[in-house]
């Protein structure tokens, strides 16, 4: 069995991070464009699966959080060229994972209480659901809409910039800092 090198991000780490990209595009196209779908039950379908995906960004996070915690990141292996950049941009790029971090909690979060300001159940992957424990407030609802759109435009466009740094190391500096995050690809017989 191989071992895992000292500056690679292990398996469970790469399959949680692949896993939140993917689950993030497609909560953000839906929230962005479930509104563009034909009324009714396709609407209606667009909004249950931006639901179930912005559950599963939930329950990602509270899986890749401790895991993250318990399991820190690889050190960046710098390059001459980029030596100095690492050592300046370093506080920067673990303040970007905690932002991220958080917003993969906070924009899940505050979706969740979108659907009870509205008056709505929280339905659970088809398998039950929570009841609103509120009652329904189209001021409140709307005010937490705002703030769940927002948050979620944070999230992606933090995430877009997470990506261009990622380039930018692989690219410009030459450094493995992407190519440790990517998946390993079996050599071909």
């Amino acid at each position: 069995m191989k071992t895992i090198a000292r500056d690679d991000y292990g398996p469970v780490a790469k399959t949680l991070h692949w896993i939140t990209v993917l689950l993030v595009i497609i909560a953000w196209t839906l929230g962005m464009f479930g509104e563009e779908l034909s009324e009714g039950a396709a609407q209606e379908s667009g909004l249950l699966t931006h639901i179930w995906i912005g559950l599963a960004v939930l329950v990602v996070a509270v899986v890749r959080i401790p895991w993250r915690i318990a399991n820190p990141p690889p050190k960046i292996v710098p390059t001459e060229f980029g030596r100095w950049l690492v050592e300046w941009t370093d506080p920067a790029s673990r303040l970007m994972h905690y932002v991220l971090y958080g917003l993969l909690v906070l924009v899940p979060a505050f979706g969740i209480a979108l659907q009870f300001a509205e008056g709505h159940s929280l339905p659970l992957f088809g398998i039950g659901e929570i009841p609103s424990p509120w009652l329904a407030d189209k001021a409140f609802a709307h005010n937490l809409k705002e703030v769940h759109e927002i948050l979620a435009n944070l999230l992606v466009i933090l995430a877009v910039f997470h990506m261009a740094a990622a380039l930018v190391h692989h690219i410009v500096f030459g450094d493995s800092t992407l190519k440790r995050m990517l998946p390993r690809m079996r050599k071909q017989m």
